[in-house]
């Protein structure tokens, strides 16, 4: 979907998103010539998104994984996994309630948050790797819970260029914004 289908002309002459009364993007007209950006609250509410999906998907693996008594790269890869799947779900979800058939809805869900949740993944999972003691740590240490919520807030951090940068092109996140 290109990403200024969705856009209309203001009075002023800069772009406006349909039904929001601003332009959430950046993009603006100088010297007959646009530029495009995302803004970085688009940005943080994006990887908010991805972050969320992501840690319920991996606090539920990890959580299903210590019980079973699974080793560490069993584990790993449910939380992975999963993290993928409710990263997806949630874009999904909304997506659906806007009518969109299930086949679109699932492109379109792909498409938005591929990017945002393999970084998210790749950043968490290698600062779980590197905090000593913190791939054998239980559900019940605190030191779990640390290392986790630390991926998580570096993630967060280092995620968040990537989805500006990638909305500012019409891509990752921005592909839902007209089902919003």
């Amino acid at each position: 979907m290109e990403h200024t289908a969705h856009h209309t002309n203001a009075p002023n002459g800069h772009t406006a998103h349909e039904g929001h009364g601003q332009h959430e993007h950046g993009q603006h007209e100088h010297g007959g010539h646009a530029h495009r950006g995302a803004s970085w609250g688009t940005a943080v509410k994006a990887t908010l998104h991805c972050l969320t999906g992501c840690a319920i998907g991996e606090i539920v693996g990890m959580a299903i994984g210590t019980a079973l008594a699974w080793g560490n790269v069993q584990t790993m890869i449910l939380a992975i996994a999963l993290a993928f799947l409710f990263g997806y779900s949630l874009t999904l979800f909304a997506v659906r309630r806007a009518g969109v058939d299930l086949k679109t809805a699932i492109k379109i869900a792909i498409a938005a948050d591929t990017v945002s949740i393999a970084v998210m993944e790749l950043v968490d999972n290698a600062i779980i790797a590197v905090v000593p003691g913190a791939m054998d740590a239980q559900l019940s240490d605190g030191l779990f819970w640390s290392a986790l919520l630390g991926g998580f807030a570096i993630a967060f951090v280092i995620t968040t260029p990537v989805n500006k940068w990638m909305i500012g092109r019409g891509k990752g996140h921005a592909v839902v914004h007209a089902y919003h």
